[in-house]
């Protein structure tokens, strides 16, 4: 099957071109900045079935299209990494054609989430557009892509808090800082992995710019900052124990992180990028949902 006229994929092909075990990064911080605004709004952290899938749906479609996007525009990098040569689209087993589609369509379905949220989420979606689609081309220019990656994946965050609460506010920008730092670190240390293709093909990367020493050196004071704005955002919105528990079990969470790679040996980077920081978001949630439990029952 060439290329060019792959097959009809299936919907399992589908959800490898997009990742979908990584929905476990971003979607339990959407939820938990929804859970902690609903109880700073109303007292309860339950913000409705209507919200929940709303914010869900939001939040489907938007990292679908990201990745989708992002899939799409890097094929031609893809397919000269051997790490990424398989990947779907280079490899044929999905067309260019058939992933814009499921772009557009998912950016459709991400319009009518925020619309049915409330007008500043739908206001903000131009704006969420081009960070989800800009991506892919910001790292051809500048090793800061990682701060627009974070920027990007924090706003699912903030957007969970928006969409209870109709306006930005402390918890708002907290957890949107949050994300931003523990998405730059993640993706540098996911850097590391294509270092020297990386360095030979131009792609810009911290670790491509600076070294994978002094990359993984920022990639720890940025998620050193993750863990101090976790426990402000406790402090400020007047969490229980249960939060900073969890923020705590959060912080050893980074610390096994990176202690999981080191200059001379990036062979568990893999694991330090995925299983690390899947069980972290999944932390922050559990934690958020029993504070919330905790401050609505007690």
């Amino acid at each position: 099957m060439s290329a060019t006229s792959p097959a009809r994929p299936t919907l399992k092909t589908y959800l490898q071109l997009v990742k979908f075990e990584h929905t476990v990064f971003a979607l339990p911080f959407a939820y938990a900045g929804m859970l902690l605004a609903s109880q700073q709004l109303r007292g309860s952290g339950w913000p409705g079935l209507s919200t929940l899938i709303w914010v869900t749906l939001a939040m489907a479609g938007a990292r679908t299209a990201a990745m989708g996007a992002n899939r799409v525009i890097d094929r031609f990098i893809d397919a000269r990494n051997p790490r990424t040569a398989a990947r779907e689209v280079p490899s044929g087993k999905v067309s260019p054609a058939q992933v814009w589609g499921l772009v557009i369509v998912s950016l459709i379905v991400m319009a009518l989430a925020a619309a049915q949220l409330n007008p500043l989420c739908l206001a903000l979606l131009p704006l969420a557009v081009v960070f989800l689609i800009g991506y892919p081309y910001i790292k051809r220019f500048s090793w800061l892509c990682h701060v627009w990656l974070g920027v990007t994946d924090g706003a699912a965050a903030a957007g969970g808090w928006i969409a209870v609460t109709g306006h930005f506010g402390a918890g708002a920008w907290l957890l949107w800082a949050i994300v931003i730092f523990w998405m730059v670190g993640l993706d540098v240390i996911y850097a590391t992995m294509d270092y020297d293709f990386d360095r030979q093909s131009g792609v810009q990367s911290i670790p491509a710019r600076f070294g994978i020493p002094a990359a993984l050196k920022i990639a720890a004071a940025s998620h050193a900052l993750t863990f101090v704005l976790l426990l402000v955002l406790g402090m400020v919105l007047g969490a229980s124990f249960w939060y900073f528990l969890a923020a705590l079990a959060m912080g050893a969470i980074l610390l096994y992180e990176h202690r999981l790679v080191n200059p001379n040996d990036l062979t568990k980077a893999n694991i330090a990028f995925f299983d690390a920081n899947m069980w972290l978001a999944l932390t922050m949630l559990a934690g958020v949902v029993a504070d919330v439990a905790w401050r609505t029952l007690r």
